[in-house]
């Protein structure tokens, strides 16, 4: 059975094994089972190896290998290319280290190199043009979910016991379901994105990682939470470490559950209801309260727009911003179509439109946070995506229609989006698999600032419906007949 990275961190404590051991080790699996991922882009792999060899940080996670993504989180002398040709071309790598990166290193982490994710993050896939699909470990033709997809592979096989991932519209979460794994995404303001940014995407964005148990997801928001000078807000400082919040006792909780997308637009897969609906009969089992309800402010079709302005305009900023770091003007030559044509849907907004999106989204946010505050609710409990993983090509944009990828990632956001608006935090827990073998996770959201109550819930589902003896097809520890 693989282990997580607290028990990694353990060993090299007890000296069962040394750092330089276990990023052998990690270095192995990643070049055996790359190759048929493409999870990996930029492999750090003898600078790993230096590092380990050296002296390392005393942190939580000393010697545990790392794989950061190719999204944000710039390491100073390493590629940034963030799925994009334009800078694949120029080979542009950073020239800091972003704070976030520097969190990873104190905590004790050797970091092996930087993983595949779709341009800038837009879609819940991993199929950039750049780079290449990166494929599931569960099922080599289908999608390991994105933006965080490349991290979720490796995760999933096995190559590492966690990596860095980032979410602005369910982008840890997805892949974290897709992959059969735990995606934390934290509460807004959560973690620093400092030096570069205050916010992304007028605040939809946050950093963490996709991991195997929860008390590793726990563990690296304990070693890389808090702001940093600067920073334009903060979420509200938890009450003890977060590591002491898995394995204590969450109450008797209120939960709502609601298993289709709001507002009617469709109707979620079987399977994903099923997901969702034996999370609720486990929670009842567990001694909790589960009824059908949900936020009634999720119907508002505003809620779309505002999401869709904000992400359009955040779209055109970033081809602006990278065409001023390699010092050119990008054009649609230089990026995908969809990616184009969402940075030319961004570019006919107004400031005011902008300004009232985010005010719309801010009036949002307080009458959605009413359901957690006012109705008495202390969890939402939904599928994380109202589908099971999609086949690769299915995001490809056809000539006549370049936000055609854009629609086909609506099933996949309808449950995750919201949460990047409302800056709640949320995590997806690998509950279930279709009958065919497909991870589908459930997605639990909790009051603004709540994660300890996340993780006290998410820690009792592990332990009544553990998740850590399921591997997939590809993965570190098949067999040759499996991994082929």
């Amino acid at each position: 059975m693989p282990i997580d990275a607290t028990e990694q961190a353990r060993m090299i404590r007890d000296r069962e094994a040394s750092p330089s051991e276990l990023v052998d080790e990690a270095i192995e699996r990643l070049e055996r089972l790359n190759p048929q991922l493409n999870a990996v882009i930029h492999p750090l792999l003898d600078e790993a190896r230096q590092i380990a060899a050296g002296p390392l940080p005393d942190g939580p996670f000393t010697g545990v290998p790392f794989l950061v993504k190719d999204l944000s989180c710039y390491m100073k002398g390493v590629p940034v290319h963030e799925g994009m040709r334009a800078l694949k071309d120029a080979g542009y790598v950073a020239d800091h280290d972003m704070w976030l990166a520097q969190r990873f290193r104190q905590a004790g982490f050797v970091i092996l190199g930087r993983t595949n994710a779709p341009e800038l993050g837009i879609l819940p896939t991993t199929e950039p043009v750049a780079y290449g699909a990166t494929h599931n470990p569960w099922d080599l033709d289908r999608s390991p979910g994105g933006s965080s997809g490349g991290s979720a592979a490796a995760v999933a096989a096995g190559i590492v016991a966690v990596a860095h991932a980032n979410d602005g519209g369910g982008s840890i979460r997805i892949p974290a379901s897709h992959c059969g794994l735990v995606g934390l995404k934290p509460s807004r303001g959560r973690v620093s994105l400092a030096p570069d940014f205050g916010d992304v995407l007028l605040g939809l964005v946050i950093e963490l990682a996709v991991t195997r148990s929860v008390r590793d997801a726990a563990a690296i928001l304990d070693a890389v939470h808090g702001p940093a000078p600067g920073d334009p807000y903060a979420a509200p400082s938890p009450a003890r470490p977060y590591r002491e919040e898995v394995g204590a006792d969450p109450g008797r909780l209120r939960i709502g559950i609601s298993t289709q997308p709001v507002g009617g637009q469709f109707e979620s897969h079987p399977e994903c209801v099923a997901a969702a609906e034996a999370a609720g009969e486990l929670l009842e089992e567990l001694g909790h309260h589960v009824e059908p309800s949900y936020p009634a402010a999720f119907d508002n079709p505003e809620e779309i727009t505002n999401f869709l302005v904000r992400w359009t305009a955040g779209v055109a900023w970033n081809v602006k911003y990278w065409g001023e770091k390699i010092g050119r003007q990008l054009g649609p030559d230089d990026v995908e179509p969809c990616t184009w044509a969402l940075a030319e849907q961004g570019n006919t907004h107004t400031a005011a439109d902008l300004l009232r999106a985010l005010e719309q989204a801010q009036a949002s946010t307080r009458r959605i946070a009413g359901w957690w505050s006012e109705e008495g609710y202390d969890l939402l409990l939904t599928p994380t995506c109202a589908e099971p993983p999609s086949r690769l090509g299915e995001f490809d944009a056809p000539p006549d229609n370049p936000v055609a990828p854009l629609m086909r990632a609506i099933p996949f956001g309808t449950f995750t989006a919201g949460c990047n608006t409302t800056g709640q935090p949320a995590i997806s827990l690998p509950l279930h698999q279709t009958a065919d073998g497909l991870p589908v996770g459930v997605q639990l959201v909790a009051a603004y600032g709540r994660e300890d109550v996340l993780l006290r819930i998410a820690a009792q589902l592990e332990t009544a419906r553990p998740w850590a003896d399921r591997t997939p097809a590809v993965h570190a520890e098949a067999g040759a007949g499996q991994a082929s």
